[in-house]
């Protein structure tokens, strides 16, 4: 059966997205719903530039445009995700009142190379990372989005309740942890210098 994932709330409300046909594991709605109540409460979403790595789909970056994000970054190395990725936010595009056409980016790179070479701030970051991708690749993500990061960022990072709590790398601290069945989201705040 395949998965069906739809926007959730905002201007996009309800809209079905496509998802890729192998290679990603689009977060349920259970923990997007999650996911977005929380940052609602943290008022995060409202005017974000958002970052969305090992974007899959598209879903996340593209849940915060349609709630009022101001822009999006979506990378996705695999070139089918990222072809995805580019037609789910057309379809989000198409959703916006006339004139008001969000700002959103596809990059098909590797997280590792965009966080490399990127100059932008962003205040909301999504990493959802395949499950099989290992600590030391998340490591070097967490390292290189470090710099990246607008004083008071917020980020969501996904993981299997199975794989170790990662390692925070000096300019990140954990705010909380919340576990949904097989799924594992660690807040992370930008830590004060």
């Amino acid at each position: 059966m395949e998965a069906v994932t739809r926007i959730i709330a905002g201007f996009a409300g309800s809209l079905t997205l496509k998802v890729p046909s192998a290679g990603t594991r689009p977060t349920s709605d259970r923990v997007r719903e999650a996911i977005f109540s929380a940052l609602e409460a943290r008022d995060a979403i409202a005017g974000a530039r958002v970052l969305d790595l090992y974007a899959g789909s598209g879903a996340l970056a593209l849940e915060a445009i349609s709630r009022g994000a101001a822009s999006a970054v979506l990378v996705e190395k695999s070139y089918a995700a990222a072809q995805v990725c580019k037609a789910n936010a057309a379809l989000v595009q198409g959703r916006a009142g006339r004139g008001e056409r969000p700002n959103i980016q596809v990059i098909g790179k590797a997280a590792t190379s965009f966080l490399s070479s990127a100059l932008d701030e962003f205040d909301l970051v999504f990493i959802d990372p395949p499950y099989e991708v290992g600590g030391l690749e998340l490591d070097h993500v967490l390292e290189g989005l470090v710099p990246r990061l607008a004083p008071d960022a917020v980020i969501a990072l996904e993981r299997s309740s199975r794989s170790p709590a990662p390692a925070w790398p000096a300019g990140l601290e954990l705010a909380k942890t919340s576990r949904y069945g097989e799924t594992t989201i660690y807040w992370l705040d930008r830590a004060e210098r």
